[in-house]
């Protein structure tokens, strides 16, 4: 989920700094036109329109749940956009080039996860899930506001917390997801208490932040002249970071909702 660093896997170390170099007399045979570099408002326009391909397939698997109000319907989607979306995502951050391809598949498929959770928990819940999408986008709007501002300045110190604190989350929930095959769980902070919640909350707050960093990679991109293909790749970047805010949003909320 490091140029200087980051925790978003699909903006590595170096990411756009060695497809730079390449701009002179690399791979690409001399400098880059500035038609074929990659640019914020290109990034900005593929972004959208992986936020629509994930709308449509949500739209979609949330149809098909509330049609029935039966998962096993939605099983299969669930399924194949979880190990799809996987798959595609990793393919992506090796094969930066086919990002174009790629990118929009990953946000079909995430799109058919998206719905159908996003379905199961407005049922329990109603309400819930624009609640989500509500603060994600606000949250989204708030971030790039200030970076573009300069009231965030990311700095390497910003950085290496962001990043420690991401790795961290991940390995307690890889952790967590291996010791529950042995039937062990984290009750406490997976429930509805004041633990739980407080800790939902760090996530969400960790997440968002990997926001600033999406925003400070693809600005670097911008102006290194990185390739036009890396304008999907930054948008599949920020992609990852905005389905894992809305899925820690949607988690966050319904401990809330639970407590009523």
């Amino acid at each position: 989920m490091p140029l200087i660093k980051t925790s978003n896997p699909a903006l590595g170390e170096n990411t756009f700094r060695n497809l730079a170099g390449n701009q002179y007399g690399g791979q690409y045979g001399g400098m880059i036109d500035a038609t074929a570099r990659m640019t914020l408002s290109g990034t900005v326009n593929k972004t959208g329109i992986l936020l629509l391909c994930a709308l449509a397939t949500a739209a979609w698997t949330w149809n098909d749940f509330l049609a029935s109000r039966d998962i096993s319907d939605v099983a299969g989607q669930l399924m194949i956009g979880t190990f799809g979306g996987l798959i595609f995502a990793f393919i992506t951050i090796f094969k930066k080039e086919w990002a174009p391809v790629t990118a929009p598949i990953y946000a079909l498929l995430e799109g058919m996860v998206l719905g159908g959770l996003s379905a199961i928990f407005d049922l329990r819940y109603p309400g819930i899930a624009i609640q989500a999408v509500s603060l994600t986008f606000g949250t989204l709007l708030v971030l790039l506001l200030a970076y573009r501002s300069g009231l965030i300045r990311v700095t390497n110190k910003l950085r290496l917390g962001i990043v420690a604190a991401t790795g961290g989350i991940m390995l307690f929930y890889f952790a967590e997801m291996l010791l529950g095959f042995f039937g062990i769980h984290f009750i406490t902070v997976n429930g509805a208490g004041p633990i739980g919640i407080l800790f939902s909350l760090l996530v969400v707050g960790i997440a968002a932040l990997n926001l600033v960093l999406d925003f400070d990679f693809v600005e670097q991109g911008v102006s290194y002249g990185a390739p036009k293909y890396m304008e999907w790749y930054g948008a599949f970047g920020i992609m990852v970071t905005l389905v894992w805010l809305y899925l820690e949003m949607l988690r966050l909320l319904s401990k809330l909702n639970s407590r009523r």
